[in-house]
């Protein structure tokens, strides 16, 4: 696998899992009941973006070296997936 490709593929991993982790822990101000007049309810109190990030970062690494691992024991190929997707090469 090319550099550059590993890190396409990282950066779409690392979107996708960060949609994933956003919505964890999250309280809005409705639930929280300290509604701030002029504000969404539904707006959190306090997002933890930064652990966020770290904990998507970390999560994208471990899923990403799982993949390269299966790519380079010849798991993830073109020829295998698109047996088991049925789809003729």
């Amino acid at each position: 696998m090319a550099v550059t490709s590993a890190i396409a593929i990282y950066f779409v991993m690392w979107w996708i899992v960060l949609f994933a982790v956003l919505p964890f822990g999250v309280r809005s101000q409705a639930e929280q009941g300290d509604h701030e007049p002029g504000t969404e309810p539904g707006a959190p109190v306090a997002p933890l973006i930064l652990r966020k990030l770290i904990w998507t970062t970390i999560v994208s690494l471990v899923i990403f070296a799982l993949a390269a691992a299966a790519y380079r024991a010849g798991y993830l190929n073109v020829e295998r997936l698109s047996r088991l997707m049925g789809i003729p090469l």
